[in-house]
């Protein structure tokens, strides 16, 4: 490598499927860092310590995904507040030998919605690490007190703690009671996996506000397809993976992220 060269990559399991090289990649030759290179690595769990203890001095930083949001926490230095208040990491910034956590789906979530002023009501669809990020993103654009939907709401304590160290106040509800209800909030964001929202979809009523589904496979979701015809505008989920990557671009090599370059090279994937 050169001494320009730097590495990058996403790790998860499973992590094949990944758009993250593209976007990233997209980024690197625009910036024109050519000595840049960004790879998906399938890392789980149990041998992602001895993954990170491995790394040396050309990494400039790390995606994260699932399972390892909250797996990466204890490996690191350092954590930014923002992260440490969610529970959740999914980028790791290499200052030296220093380990940063930080977290941009939050900025992913609150940039795709693209709202110009505050929200009075909001549903969220889950109860994962990208629910806990969403609950911080919804308070940031004024609305402290969303409803949670869950398969079962007493297996929600991570999101609850989460939820307590932000200082919201969120109701939890069940998934059953979701297609009656999620119609009126003006905005809802579905976090829970592909395909996992549709049942929901059939049972859909009448709707006023804005859906974001972060699962865009299949794109359009079925949820999504069905929020449209019922009358609501929707955000595709490849919007908050564009605008997290484009911000961990920004961290990781320090210059604004080219997002024309890297919404090109997400569509490209995607229609291919």
């Amino acid at each position: 490598m050169t001494a320009a060269a730097r590495r990058a990559a996403v790790l998860g399991h499973p992590v094949a499927h990944s758009l993250s090289p593209a976007l990233h990649r997209a980024a690197y030759a625009a910036l024109g860092l050519s000595g840049w290179r960004y790879d998906a690595v399938d890392v789980t769990e149990e041998g992602l310590a001895s993954f990170v203890a491995g790394l040396d001095d050309s990494w400039a930083g790390l995606s994260l995904t699932m399972p390892l949001k909250q797996t990466i926490i204890p490996l690191l230095d350092h954590v930014e507040p923002l992260a440490e208040v969610v529970g959740a990491v999914n980028t790791v910034l290499f200052q030296g030998r220093t380990l940063v956590g930080a977290n941009t789906d939050v900025h992913g979530i609150v940039a795709a919605l693209g709202l110009d002023g505050p929200i009075a009501s909001a549903a969220v669809l889950g109860a994962g690490a990208t629910a806990s990020s969403t609950l911080a993103a919804l308070a940031q654009l004024g609305c402290t007190s969303p409803v949670v939907y869950v398969r079962a709401v007493a297996r929600a304590g991570g999101l609850m703690r989460a939820a307590h160290r932000m200082g919201v106040t969120p109701v939890y509800r069940t998934l059953d009671e979701a297609p009656a209800e999620i119609g009126r909030a003006d905005v809802v964001v579905s976090t829970l996996p592909p395909h996992a929202a549709d049942p929901l979809a059939d049972r859909l009523m009448a709707v006023e506000g804005v859906l974001l589904d972060v699962a865009y496979d299949p794109r359009p979701t079925a949820l999504s397809v069905a929020w449209a015809a019922a009358g609501g505008a929707v955000v595709g989920g490849e919007q908050m993976l564009l605008h997290q990557a484009a911000e961990q671009v920004r961290l990781m090599t320090g210059h604004p992220a080219p997002l024309a370059a890297m919404s090109a090279a997400l569509e490209d994937k995607l229609t291919a």
